[in-house]
């Protein structure tokens, strides 16, 4: 409770005891009205909006931490729970960065990438990864046999084990991010045929801009006329520029 009071006030530059209060008071029962009309003296006066946003910070906390114990229990059972790893987990209290953590040892269901490496093809993607060979497809050949028919079926399932690599590195992940958060696109089309159905969404038929620029209402008329079937709608960064990251 003292970690969360403390996370609490600081994010909402409260004070300790006022946090902690509120907190007492919803453990046991009281409803964020009834808390900030009739216990001012207890909290130091927080308006309603301000026990919401405290009830609302508790309940995500609580979640990660109960998150984390799962994540430490699952990776513990595996025994890569190293120390420093550990500590990572239990420093971590955003959510993105705690599942970005644990996605390489979150067990998952065969995978194409799994299924490569069960027929031996893990050196040819490392070999593939670091580039070292002039002529890949000859090198590839060397991992054909039983279950690999040949060169190009070798190759696809070396880029299957890289691209699931990639997908568990976090700072892959970043990258993508950040270039999603400076340059994705958000694009719509009409759907074929509903042209007139969808006259209200007119505006949006043959739409693109940087999502950065995209109005919240903008946003909103375009996702629900997606949820409607009106539109196509696809956000997505540069993919070269992040490839070449």
């Amino acid at each position: 409770m003292k970690l969360f009071c403390n996370k609490i006030a600081s994010a909402l530059q409260l004070s300790f005891q006022q946090v902690h209060h509120t907190l007492q008071l919803l453990d046991e029962g009281a409803t964020i009205p009834f808390i900030s009309r009739y216990r001012k003296e207890m909290t130091g006066r927080l308006d309603e909006v301000q026990v919401s946003a405290i009830e609302s910070l508790y309940i995500k906390l609580k979640e990660i931490a109960k998150r984390k114990e799962t994540i430490l229990s699952t990776i513990e059972e595996q025994g890569k729970l190293i120390p420093e790893l550990k500590a990572r987990i239990e420093d971590t209290w955003e959510s993105t960065l705690l599942e970005d953590i644990y996605l390489p040892y979150k067990p998952k269901r065969k995978t194409r990438a799994e299924a490569a490496r069960q027929k031996g093809l893990e050196p040819l993607a490392v070999t593939l990864l670091l580039q070292r060979e002039q002529d890949i497809e000859h090198y590839a050949e060397r991992f054909t046999g039983k279950e690999v028919a040949d060169a190009e079926e070798a190759l696809k399932g070396a880029r299957d084990i890289i691209a699931e690599q990639v997908n568990e590195d976090e700072r892959a992940r970043n990258d993508v991010r950040n270039q999603f958060n400076r340059q994705a696109v958000l694009t719509s089309r009409v759907i074929k045929g509903k042209e007139e159905e969808a006259a209200k969404y007119r505006d949006y038929f043959d739409f693109s801009e940087p999502l950065k620029r995209a109005s919240f209402h903008r946003i909103l008329a375009i996702r629900r006329a997606e949820a409607e079937e009106f539109l196509k709608v696809s956000i997505s960064p540069n993919d070269q520029e992040c490839i070449e990251n």
